[in-house]
C-alpha cells in the first residue's frame, strides 16, 4: 500500500496532473497518426525500407537538434518553449492531413512531414523532461518518469488499435486529423501553468555556448557518458521490432491495419506493466541489472517474432519487448536527471535523447536494409544478437546505480569587492589559487585536486594547471583560464553541494595561516592600448 501511495505520489501536484492528463490525449494522437504514416507508406512504397525509414524520420530530428533544443530549455522560459513546439506540430499536422485527403501524398513528401513532426518533438522534449523537476519535488521525480512512461504507454496500448481502426475505416488522413485535434488540450494547459520564475541575475547564454557548455559537462561526468552508450546500444537494437513491426503484421501475420494495431497495443500494455514493475525492481535490484534484463528481454522479443507465425504468439512477444522497452528508457532518463544540476539538466537530457534517438534512427535504417536484402525474420535475428552484445557491454560499463548526490547550488560563493571596472564581456580571465600544503598531506591534496581539475573544467574551466614552488616546495598554486568575467561568475554559481565535499577537503589540508589566497586577474596585451581599464569608483560588478 505504501508503494502504490508513493508511485501515485506525483499526482498530488496540480499541474503535474493537468499536465499529465493532457499529454495523454497528445500521446493517443501522437500514437494515432504513426499508424497512419506507417500504414499508408506500406501502401504507396513497395520497399521495406522505406516503410523503415517512417520510424527514421520520425526519430533522426530528435537526434539533430536536441542540445540546441537543450540549450534553449536551459536559458529561456520552458513553458514557452513547449507551447510554441506543440504550435508547430499542430501546423505541420494540419497540413499532411489536408495532403493525405487530397491524394496527393508520395512517399518522400510522407517522410518529408514525419520529420518535421520530428522536429517539434526534438524541440519539445528537452523542456519537457526538464519540467517535471519543476512540477514536482526531487524526491518525487523517478515516480515522476515512471508515470510519464505509463502515460504514453497507456496510450500505446490503445491507440494503435484505434489508429488501425480509423486508418481502416476513414483512412490515413482521418488519422492525421486526430492527431491536429490531440494538441490542443496540452496548449491549454500550458497556457495556464504559471511556473516560479527562477531568479537569475545573469543573462541567458548564447546558443553556441550554452551548447558547448552542455557537451563539456557531459563529457566531464563519465557516470552520464555510460549512460549514453547504453542508450544508444539500446536504440539501434530494440527499435528493430516498432520498425519492421507493419512489415510483420502484413507480411508474416498476414495481417492488416488493424492487426497492426492490435500488435502495437500488446507492445503498449506490455510497456505499462514494464513502467510499474520498474520501480519494484529498483528497489533490490541494481540498476545494471536492470539494465541487462531489458537487453535480453528484447533480444527473446525480437527472436519470437521472428519465428512466429500466430498472431497471439507475437503478441506475447512484442508485449515482453514493450515491458524491456521501458524498462532501459526510464531507468536511463532516471539516472541522467538525478546525476545532473538544474542549469543543465536540459542539455544533459537532450544529448541522452540524442544518443538513444539516435540509435533508433540508425537503427531503423540498418534493420530496413536488412529486412530488405535478406527478410524480415533474418533482420529480427540479427538484432537479437546485437541486443546480447548490448548487454555484456555492462561487464565493462556498468551503469552507476542511483545517485544520491544533492546536486542544489552551493551558493558560497559571494563578487569580490574590485578596483576595476571590470564589465561583463571583460577579459579573458586568470585565477590563481595560492595552497600551502605539509609534505605529508601531498597524497591526498594531488588526489583532492585531480577531482577538482575535473568539476572546474566540466563547470566551464579552461587551461586547468597545478603548479608547485620549486624554492618553497609547500607552496602550491592552482590556475585556471575563463572567456569573460560573467562566464567566471557562472562557473561559481554552477557549484553544487555536492561538490562542496572536494572544496572542503582541500581547504582543510591547507596549513597557512590564512585561508588559500585567490587571485582574480584580467589579461591585458603589452601595449598602450590594452591598459584601458579603469579604476572603478563603486561596487557595481554588472
Amino acid at each position: 500500500m505504501t508503494e502504490r501511495t508513493s508511485s501515485l505520489a506525483p499526482f498530488a501536484h496540480p499541474v503535474f496532473r493537468d499536465v499529465w492528463v493532457a499529454s495523454l490525449a497528445s500521446n493517443l494522437g501522437a500514437l494515432i497518426q504513426a499508424v497512419g504514416a506507417a500504414w499508408l507508406m506500406t501502401s504507396i512504397a513497395a520497399s521495406a525500407d522505406l516503410v523503415a525509414l517512417v520510424q527514421a524520420s520520425t526519430t533522426l530530428p530528435v537526434m539533430i537538434f536536441s542540445l540546441a533544443s537543450g540549450a534553449l530549455a536551459d536559458s529561456f522560459d520552458r513553458r514557452r518553449v513547449m507551447i510554441v513546439a506543440q504550435l508547430f506540430m499542430l501546423t505541420i499536422s494540419i497540413a499532411l492531413a489536408l495532403f493525405a485527403w487530397l491524394g496527393t501524398m508520395s512517399p518522400w513528401l510522407l517522410l518529408g512531414f514525419t520529420f518535421l513532426i520530428g522536429c517539434g518533438t526534438a524541440l519539445n522534449n528537452p523542456s519537457w523532461q526538464a519540467s517535471v523537476g519543476d512540477m514536482v519535488p526531487r524526491s518525487a521525480l523517478p515516480a515522476a518518469v515512471a508515470l510519464n512512461s505509463v502515460n504514453f504507454n497507456l496510450t500505446r496500448s490503445v491507440g494503435p488499435a484505434i489508429g488501425g481502426l480509423i486508418v481502416a475505416t476513414a483512412g490515413a488522413a482521418a488519422a492525421f486529423a486526430v492527431n491536429a485535434v490531440s494538441y490542443l488540450p496540452l496548449i491549454f494547459v500550458l497556457s495556464r501553468w504559471k511556473p516560479d520564475a527562477q531568479p537569475n541575475s545573469l543573462p541567458p547564454e548564447r546558443m553556441w555556448t550554452g551548447m558547448t557548455a552542455g557537451l563539456r559537462y557531459v563529457a566531464m561526468s563519465p557516470h552520464i557518458e555510460k549512460v549514453l552508450l547504453r542508450g544508444f546500444l539500446f536504440g539501434f537494437t530494440a527499435v528493430v521490432v516498432l520498425a519492421l513491426l507493419p512489415l510483420v503484421a502484413r507480411d508474416i501475420l498476414d495481417g492488416g491495419a488493424l492487426l497492426y494495431g492490435l500488435m502495437l497495443g500488446c507492445y503498449g500494455i506490455g510497456a505499462v506493466g514494464g513502467a510499474f514493475l520498474g520501480g519494484r525492481l529498483r528497489e533490490f535490484l541494481s540498476n545494471e541489472t536492470i539494465a541487462r534484463m531489458a537487453f535480453i528481454g528484447f533480444a527473446v522479443s525480437a527472436s519470437l517474432t521472428a519465428w512466429s507465425g500466430q498472431a497471439w504468439l507475437t503478441g506475447l512477444a512484442v508485449g515482453l519487448g514493450g515491458a524491456c522497452w521501458v524498462l532501459a528508457l526510464a531507468l536511463f532518463n532516471v539516472t541522467v536527471q538525478l546525476s545532473t544540476p538544474r542549469w543543465v539538466l536540459g542539455r544533459a537530457l537532450a544529448l541522452y535523447q540524442t544518443a538513444t534517438f539516435g540509435g533508433m534512427a540508425l537503427g531503423s535504417w540498418v534493420w530496413g536494409l536488412v529486412a530488405e536484402e535478406y527478410s524480415i525474420s533474418a533482420s529480427l535475428l540479427a538484432a537479437a544478437v546485437f541486443m546480447v552484445a548490448g548487454a555484456a557491454v555492462g561487464l565493462r560499463l556498468a551503469l552507476p546505480d542511483r545517485s544520491s548526490l544533492d546536486l542544489d547550488p552551493l551558493n558560497r560563493w559571494k563578487a569580490p569587492p574590485l578596483a576595476l571596472d571590470l564589465q561583463s564581456r571583460s577579459g579573458p580571465m586568470v585565477i590563481l589559487i595560492e595552497y600551502v600544503i605539509r609534505e605529508t598531506d601531498v597524497p591526498a591534496f594531488l588526489d583532492a585536486m585531480a577531482e577538482r581539475r575535473r568539476i572546474r573544467r566540466r563547470d566551464g574551466a579552461r587551461q586547468w594547471e597545478l603548479m608547485r614552488d620549486t624554492e618553497k616546495p609547500e607552496q602550491w598554486i592552482e590556475s585556471f583560464h575563463v572567456p569573460t568575467w560573467l562566464d567566471y561568475v557562472r562557473h561559481n554559481q554552477r557549484t553544487t553541494k555536492a561538490d562542496a565535499s572536494v572544496s572542503d577537503t582541500i581547504r582543510a589540508l591547507h596549513s597557512g595561516a590564512e585561508p588559500p589566497r585567490v587571485h582574480r586577474m584580467v589579461v591585458r596585451p603589452a601595449t598602450r592600448r590594452g591598459v584601458g581599464t579603469e579604476l572603478k569608483s563603486h561596487d557595481d560588478l554588472h
